[in-house]
């Protein structure tokens, strides 16, 4: 349905390939697709903003005025113009070219990565091989210290900023760049974030093009994106993050156009109504981001929840959180958009059991989706509050697991021959077991052993012992002259965010 709007590349992360599970049936997609259409032309939505009111009533939709916000009503027509323009295929840029990302609607090839902007930082200390948990509040510190855990993750394919800076010296004009600059100091993978200010979107483009090597290269390679959720559930456009959103769409640099009902609250319920409401307000977003700039690139963010009943939070590890993250990558690669989906978080406050388990419940089934982009995977606890770096390290070896689970077989046609071949020599043999025939070499060592093993203080420990060997290896700043210039041509570089002698 899309056209192909991506630059060429020659090397990527490989991810997992799977065979998605295609829970709705075609005629199931049809019905979604048929009344999230019916949403938006005959409901509408709710715009705040008077720009993006009048760019979508030029390009054909109606608008009435409501109260302080204008009635906007979407026709069909107007849907298949952005899915036809919206690219299919988009690259995610990184510093190492190895680590770039090609995210393809019609190629179910699935990354992990982190995500969230969590305000509470928990360290895990040991008494013998009782733990004990502190939390501390975000910080640039912290921020460049989860960058570099990130980039020795080696099952994380790239970087959402996963803690929120609250440094005295941050201020609304210069968080921007000092989180962006933060991670990707200290991260080669792709970089992630939400944009705090509009007046500091060009700034961080600017960064961005410096470290790509220039705006052609930025093009080819962009090495940082955005998040943005310009639709608020149920169907609201916010008037400021649509004001950026329309802003970063100009600018063609890839932004997920995100949206987050909760069930039960913000959204309804049932399924059917909950993947019906959120592909409309996603579809909302694509074709304001298309209206915009033709070809934009732009990912289908679905974050659908289910509402907890006894205090109204988001709830992560329900059951029913499957079905609507899955639906959804359905309902993406139905339209030929790139889904940026969530799976891997805990409601629990601290790592462990628990959390492992909620996590696990997301994480083994959310990609069976095939959804491209699967964020939050890494070190959340209690909802999206708090990031635990040592839940991050048992987070990559779980993940390493399930990527194991998910790999479709490899058979070919030489290995019927190549099997009879080794049963005729075990059953020659005296012992009669095919240990001698393993490919001990390229084995993977997650089956070998399990990852993270302490007879002191089980996983938990080994993974704070993990994470405290990942502190102490060097790493892999950006370029001193590069850091120079980032100095002299970007306002509002804190020495925090890029200190002068790398650490």
């Amino acid at each position: 349905m899309n056209n192909c709007k991506s630059t060429e590349h020659t090397t990527q992360r490989p991810g997992v390939l799977v065979r998605p599970y295609q829970r709705l049936s075609p005629q199931q997609v049809q019905t979604v697709d048929a009344v999230s259409r019916r949403i938006l032309e005959h409901q509408g939505l709710l715009c705040y903003n008077q720009k993006a009111c009048r760019l979508l009533q030029e390009a054909g939709a109606t608008v009435e005025p409501h109260d302080e916000a204008g009635r906007v009503r979407i026709p069909s027509a107007l849907v298949d113009r952005a899915l036809e323009s919206a690219p299919s295929r988009i690259v995610l840029g990184s510093r190492n070219p190895d680590n770039q990302l090609v995210l393809d609607a019609h190629e179910p090839r699935v990354r992990f990565g982190s995500g969230s902007e969590t305000n509470v930082w928990l360290d895990t200390t040991f008494d013998g091989a009782t733990p004990k948990f502190s939390r501390k509040p975000g910080s640039i510190e912290r921020l460049r210290a989860a960058a570099h855990l990130c980039e020795n993750l080696e099952n994380l394919d790239f970087f959402i900023r996963c803690v929120n800076i609250q440094d005295a010296a941050i201020t609304d004009q210069n968080k921007d760049v000092n989180k962006f600059l933060a991670s990707l100091d200290n991260i080669t993978k792709h970089v992630q974030a939400g944009l705090t200010s509009i007046d500091q979107l060009d700034n961080v483009i600017r960064m961005g093009e410096m470290i790509a090597g220039g705006k052609q290269a930025f093009a080819a390679n962009p090495v940082l994106s955005f998040i943005c959720c310009a639709v608020k559930s149920p169907l609201q456009i916010v008037d400021d993050t649509a004001e950026t959103f329309m802003e970063i769409s100009a600018r063609r640099t890839p932004v997920v156009i995100s949206s987050c009902p909760m069930g039960g609250a913000t959204g309804p319920f049932d399924e059917f109504g909950m993947v019906s409401l959120i592909n409309a307000e996603l579809l909302a977003g694509v074709i304001l981001n298309q209206t915009v700039c033709p070809g934009a690139p732009i990912l289908y963010g679905a974050v659908p929840v289910r509402t907890r009943l006894d205090n109204l939070n988001d709830m992560y590890a329900a059951p029913e959180f499957n079905h609507y993250n899955i639906d959804c990558a359905q309902m993406a690669r139905h339209y030929g958009l790139p889904c940026y989906s969530t799976a891997g978080v805990a409601d629990s406050a601290t790592p462990g059991i628990q959390a492992t388990v909620e996590k696990t419940i997301t994480l083994a089934e959310v990609p069976r989706g095939g959804a491209q982009y699967i964020h939050y995977a890494f070190g959340l606890l209690e909802r999206t509050n708090t990031f635990s770096p040592d839940q991050a390290v048992l987070d990559n070896a779980h993940i390493g697991i399930v990527k194991h689970m998910l790999n479709e077989p490899v058979f070919d046609a030489n290995s019927g021959e190549t099997f009879l071949e080794t049963l005729a020599e075990v059953m020659d043999s005296d012992h009669k077991t095919f240990i001698y025939h393993l490919p001990l070499p390229s084995r993977d060592p997650v089956y070998a052993c399990y990852p993270l093993e302490d007879d002191q203080g089980g996983a938990l420990r080994a993974a704070n012992l993990r994470y405290q060997e990942i502190m102490k290896t060097p790493r892999q700043p950006l370029p001193e002259e590069l850091r120079k210039d980032l100095r002299k041509h970007i306002p509002g570089i804190l020495d925090a965010a890029l200190p002068n002698e790398s650490q």
